[in-house]
């Protein structure tokens, strides 16, 4: 099945080489491209969306906003002729961030880093089914299998290609990314910010910025502040 791709850029031009880049990929299809980002959120609502490529800065809305718009957004790679949205930008979980002019290379790179990245999630959702039960789940630790109970867990940690799963006397290190690791958990985990997960049934006091679980504060990142403001407002 291939890949289903839109573009969204207020300059023409910046589309044509979207298009010409994403003929030279076999499994890859452009479906549409706009110049205007409030047409294309009617297309996102209405179809079946893969892969966004998205320019950031554009008049009325810009790239980084149309995503927080968006309730379940698909993979996105922003595309822009400027560094300094680098780090706001992979708050957001973009998938990649492409400089203008936009080389082939770099371009084909993009989209291998998105076929691993849904690989990747496939192959955790297959774990999931056959290792997880209701109460708890094994990860790899120290060359080991550990268990891990889920009502034991406090909050969870990124640590580069690292997760630290803290409990209430001691942590576990594993190597998988924070995403991934979401999809091993029951409902009652939430993530709060690109670098946190919590356990929601061990929170003791939230404000607008944090929560708190025993003594330790945990930020809540710009980008989830209103997904979790709703659920810890509703629960």
């Amino acid at each position: 099945m291939k890949i289903r791709c839109i573009a969204i850029d207020d300059e023409p031009l910046a589309l044509e080489v979207i298009q010409a880049h994403v003929k030279q990929i076999p499994d890859a299809e452009l479906v549409a491209s706009y110049t205007d980002p409030i047409e294309a959120f009617e297309q996102l609502k209405d179809s079946i969306v893969d892969l966004v490529f998205l320019d950031i800065e554009m008049p009325l809305l810009s790239g980084l906003d149309f995503v927080k718009t968006l309730k379940n957004p698909p993979k996105i790679i922003f595309t822009t002729a400027y560094r300094n949205y680098a780090i706001e930008s992979y708050e957001l979980d973009v998938v990649d961030y492409l400089l203008k002019p936009i080389s082939f290379t770099r371009f084909f790179k993009a989209i291998n880093k998105y076929k691993t990245l849904v690989n990747t999630v496939v192959t955790v959702q297959e774990v999931r089914e056959t290792t997880i039960t209701n109460d708890h789940l094994y990860v790899n630790a120290n060359k080991k299998f550990v268990k891990i109970n889920f009502d034991e867990i406090l909050y969870i940690e990124s640590i580069k290609d690292y997760v630290r799963i803290h409990l209430k006397n001691t942590s576990v290190m594993t190597k998988d990314s924070i995403t991934n690791f979401k999809l091993k958990l029951p409902d009652s985990f939430l993530r709060i910010h690109r670098s946190f997960i919590v356990n929601t049934s061990k929170i003791t006091a939230f404000t607008k910025v944090d929560v708190e679980i025993d003594d330790k504060e945990i930020p809540i990142g710009a980008s989830y502040k209103e997904d979790v403001m709703s659920f810890l407002s509703s629960n």
